[in-house]
């Protein structure tokens, strides 16, 4: 008969450790956690689940501590049990983090665009108005489809572009960018930026920008109404008639559901001025928008309760959101009740 041995009862804590964490796949995290009872205790008593849920996606980084409200079945530690209370806390960060990672890394990629915006500026409203990007055609009704910026003398002048996405919690893995290429100038110039920029993040305030966004697109900068959570690297932009495809390093989840274009350096003057514009003919965000499934109620103390990721926006502007009760069925009743608590 085969000898077996399990490499956690031979190999130093620091060893093991290092090995687990080198799992990028949450499912071979849980599934690992349910190999024994030594494993699953190694698992949940390290926090490996929500390690990698941060190291995914730093955005959540935000989240202090979970709770759970009582289910009724399960009962609790006793009074004075530091270390049933030190379990049990473990074992609801592991079902949390763990709904949470495998969420948020499956999903179907798809066109992650809800609507424009603003624009930094626009040459001719509304013929040139940004909302143009958000069809893949060139011409519609037989005109050229397009944004453009105003001209400028000096080419450093950037332009910034806003778009809603689909939800306030997505997950952003790739951003594409078409330059537009005149074909009715001479030489068909394409109008390309020397290199481009991203941004995701949420409002200043929900409220605020309720009223502000009454008539879209804005035609005046807006980039003041939001906070930008995340920023990419710079990506050198061709001058090319193509659809431009910027792969960011790490898929990104999107709290608030904003995403900033940022366009950096012009390289194509207008013959007719001797203005340096921008121009783009159509913007694509791959990605996919992130369901809530968890019921939770919230208070009025300091310890807001949260559904799901979809109230983390409501959560950082200081709202108390009216939340209907969700039902589940297709998960376990230990995930039953999970809420996140901000910092």
């Amino acid at each position: 008969m085969e000898t077996q041995t399990d490499f956690l009862q031979w190999l130093q804590f620091d060893m093991v450790l290092k090995i687990l964490m080198s799992l990028d796949d949450p499912c071979d995290l849980i599934r690992a956690s349910v190999l024994s009872r030594c494993w699953h205790h190694f698992v949940i008593a390290n926090g490996l689940c929500k390690q990698l849920c941060l190291r995914l996606f730093p955005q959540i980084s935000s989240v202090a501590y979970v709770t759970e409200l009582s289910c009724g079945t399960k009962e609790s530690a006793h009074v004075g049990s530091s270390n049933s209370v030190e379990l049990e806390t473990f074992e609801r960060e592991h079902r949390v983090y763990a709904f949470l990672v495998q969420a948020l890394t499956t999903f179907t990629a798809s066109d992650c665009v809800a609507g424009a915006i603003s624009a930094s500026s626009t040459d001719n409203y509304p013929k040139e108005s940004i909302r143009n990007t958000l069809n893949p055609r060139n011409r519609v009704l037989r005109r050229a489809s397009y944004w453009s910026s105003k001209g400028q003398r000096d080419p450093a002048v950037p332009e910034t572009l806003i778009y809603k996405l689909i939800a306030d919690v997505c997950v952003i893995t790739e951003i594409s960018v078409q330059p537009f290429q005149a074909y009715f100038q001479s030489g068909e110039p394409i109008y390309s930026a020397k290199s481009v920029r991203f941004r995701m993040g949420h409002p200043r305030s929900p409220t605020v920008i309720a009223n502000d966004l009454r008539d879209l697109p804005l035609q005046l900068p807006a980039d003041d109404k939001f906070i930008w959570t995340y920023t990419s690297q710079e990506f050198s932009m061709a001058q090319e008639n193509s659809l431009q495809k910027f792969k960011l390093p790490e898929p990104v989840l999107c709290i608030g559901g904003y995403l900033q274009i940022e366009l950096l350096g012009r390289v194509q003057k207008q013959e007719m001025d001797d203005l340096y514009y921008i121009c783009i003919a159509h913007v694509e965000v791959l990605g996919g928008r992130y369901f809530p499934h968890s019921m939770s109620k919230f208070s009025n103390h300091r310890e807001r309760k949260l559904e799901g990721l979809e109230q983390l926006l409501n959560i950082l502007h200081g709202n108390e959101p009216d939340l209907d009760p969700y039902d589940w069925d297709d998960w376990d009743d230990d995930y039953n009740d999970i809420d996140l608590v901000l910092m």
